[in-house]
């Protein structure tokens, strides 16, 4: 299977010079020296492939260069060096026409801001992107209204956006993108607007949605919680830079440099490490042979927290098949998230304050 979106060592720099600049940036220069000679250098030798079904992450804080990134993957940026390519084909080597017609079939936008018109319905709003494609009108409306409803807005088509709470504009927003049923959405900071109840509800319904629709998605983001939640796997970006690409728990458990153990100290690892992560693989002989709770290699710690303190007894992990793969005891996610009381009926993981705590069961 070939990669549905790949970056090869991609350099953006704004201001005089900028080949100039690249070469002395692979020669060792720093941002900072650069930044003295009124140039930027946004975005840094990024080299990542995402894969066809895949949510790739970038994750940074303000001024890690992800926007900037993110704005080349459609071609609105052209690289200063290197190569952004989709399905195979250089978006460089494309004319203004057949970029237009990439980002108007292909490839779709969801913003942080909504970017709705007021003047026009939710339904003319979410069927913006097929007007533009040139799409009859009852035809755009008929998936218009479809994907208004894969994103639960079934009801409200001929509502107006100032009708709408935050939340709901941007699932507007959102079934805009999948009414032109492209190939790849690019999410810059999609959820960050809302308030963090209604963005959780966002997070849900995108994971929802992915189960059914498997899009190539890229999502921007500067909250790690987040980019855990979402991310297939996840690029962190410092100063311009990726520092490092992973899975949620590669990232978790195997930061690489202290930016990015930084970053995980607060994260609740019992909501994102699962079974695969913390279990032994060489089985305990008492995690077949005693009445243990059982659970998946997905499950989360949190639930394995649960399922052991109750039991007393090591969490066995099954295949699909039903077969043993691993155990995982006490100790074991004691090691992991702290120290688990032995005599609770269950067990609330909270990493974030690193003290589990016993709640009834």
């Amino acid at each position: 299977m070939s990669s549905r979106l790949r970056a090869e060592h991609v350099y953006k720099v704004f201001g005089r010079r900028p080949e100039q600049a690249v070469e002395r940036l692979r020669k060792g220069a720093d941002r900072e020296e650069l930044r003295t000679d009124g140039v930027t250098a946004a975005v840094i030798d990024a080299s990542f492939a995402v894969e066809p079904g895949e949510i790739f992450v970038v994750m940074g804080l303000s001024g890690s260069g992800k926007s900037t990134l993110l704005r080349m993957l459609n071609g609105l940026l052209e690289p200063t060096t290197g190569t952004v390519s989709f399905d195979g084909q250089d978006l460089a080597a494309l004319s203004a026409a057949e970029l237009r017609t990439l980002r108007s079939r292909r490839i779709s936008m969801v913003f942080q801001h909504f970017a709705l018109f007021p003047h026009r319905t939710v339904v003319q709003n979410a069927a913006y992107g097929l007007e533009v494609q040139g799409v009859p009108r009852a035809e755009r409306e008929r998936r218009a209204t479809e994907a208004l409803a894969l994103c639960g807005l079934e009801g409200w088509e001929t509502s107006w956006p100032d009708e709408l709470s935050g939340g709901m504009r941007q699932r507007v927003g959102l079934a805009r993108a999948l009414a032109t049923d492209a190939d790849l959405l690019l999410m810059d900071e999609s959820f960050s607007a809302l308030d963090p109840l209604i963005r959780r509800e966002m997070q849900d319904q995108l994971l929802d949605l992915q189960k059914t629709l498997h899009k190539t998605i890229v999502f921007i983001t500067h909250d790690l919680n987040e980019a855990m939640r979402l991310g297939d796997r996840i690029a962190v970006m410092r100063d311009g830079e990726i520092v490092q690409i992973g899975t949620a728990e590669d990232i978790l458990v195997r930061p690489e440099g202290e930016y990015v153990a930084s970053f995980i100290r607060d994260v609740d690892r019992s909501k994102v490490l699962t079974a695969a992560s913390v279990m032994d693989t060489a089985p305990r002989s008492d995690a077949a042979d005693c009445s243990c709770p059982t659970a998946t290699p997905d499950t989360p710690v949190e639930e394995l927290c649960a399922l052991g303190a109750r039991s007393g007894h090591p969490v066995a992990v099954l295949d699909e098949d039903g077969g043993l793969v691993g155990s995982v005891s006490l100790e074991r996610l004691a090691g992991v998230i702290g120290d688990i009381p032995q005599d609770a009926e269950a067990v609330a993981c909270d990493a974030g304050s690193g003290d589990p705590k016993g709640v009834a069961a």
